[in-house]
């Protein structure tokens, strides 16, 4: 079954800004990186199926219901850990998941027993007790995640869920949501604006900026290999740029390396580099196919007007 699926999505925020245009998308189970940078639409999306905005036109499906005509089902067989800060200092961490399973609909007894179990899933178990305001940010991002967690759903939005967190924080949040996905057996959707940190954990990509989809695909595929080749030797690359230009090459400059665009015989263009480095007696450092990368999908973009995201 499709996860969120949308047709000409529109969103607008006082009939002035407008958060998405346009989106139609089908967004498949696995582990799925929502990624754009700060202000693309993202968590407007999420909004949007969990039921909590309504859509200005088109429509959109979550597990094939309607999360405005069909709220309740769709809370109860989705989990959602919001972006903001927004738990109870005073209250302690077991009794806050405890009221959010109930709230979900299980019976008391069972919610204390699935609260203490997603808790120690979250690396919490022995912390529960404590108030959750003596948490530092990293034990309350994954009370969020342990209250998003609790009623075994179907399907988890989490919205920036490595926020505020510091580099091995971020790296423990995203192995345990890995996890999650792939030994739960639950299906995720990320949002998020680091893409080098949710591609590491992915199955795919929905990529979308000032609220239009750039593109949805696999991993593998926006990853794929292109056709250009990096070169990388000892020394600066404007010699060697230079001389491959001459022989008719295509290349453009990336740091300390040079692009060079493959012609029709790939063979071809590998002698030609291999010769011109040999005349320039230079040292070969790398020589390999370019990958694409997700960044590409975002460069050159003008900046993203939304501010509502």
């Amino acid at each position: 079954m499709v996860l969120i699926e949308t047709e000409s999505l529109e969103k607008r925020y006082d009939n002035q800004v407008t958060a998405l245009a346009d989106l139609t998308v089908a967004i498949e189970p696995g582990i799925v990186g929502l990624v754009g940078v700060n202000g693309a639409g993202k968590s407007t999306l999420i909004k949007l199926a969990l039921g909590l905005l309504a859509p200005t036109n088109g429509r959109i499906r979550v597990l094939g219901l309607d999360p405005i005509a069909d709220a309740q089902a769709v809370r109860a067989r989705v989990g959602y850990m919001p972006e903001h800060d927004c738990l109870p200092p005073d209250q302690i961490a077991a009794e806050f998941v405890t009221h959010l399973a109930r709230v979900s609909g299980l019976p008391a007894a069972t919610a204390r027993e699935r609260a203490s179990e997603t808790l120690r899933h979250v690396g919490l178990y022995e912390e529960r007790y404590r108030r959750i305001g003596g948490y530092s940010t990293g034990m309350k991002q994954r009370v969020k995640l342990a209250q998003a967690l609790v009623h075994d759903p179907e399907l988890l939005l989490l919205d920036e869920p490595t926020n505020g967190l510091d580099p091995e924080g971020r790296r423990a949040m995203l192995d345990l949501v890995h996890r999650i996905g792939t030994e739960f057996g639950i299906s995720v959707v990320v949002c998020s604006h680091l893409l080098g940190e949710i591609e590491r954990i992915c199955t795919s990509l929905v990529a979308i900026d000032a609220g239009r989809l750039l593109r949805s695909a696999t991993l593998s595929a926006m990853t794929q290999h292109s056709d250009l080749l990096m070169v990388e030797t000892d020394e600066d690359p404007a010699g060697l740029a230079e001389l491959l230009g001459r022989a008719g090459l295509e290349v453009r400059e990336n740091k300390r390396a040079l692009l060079v665009r493959m012609g029709e015989d790939p063979d071809a263009t590998y002698d030609l580099i291999r010769d011109a480095i040999a005349d320039l007696d230079l040292s070969l450092h790398r020589l390999e196919r370019h990958r694409h990368q997700v960044a590409d999908l975002f460069r050159d973009l003008p900046t993203s007007e939304a501010s509502h995201a």
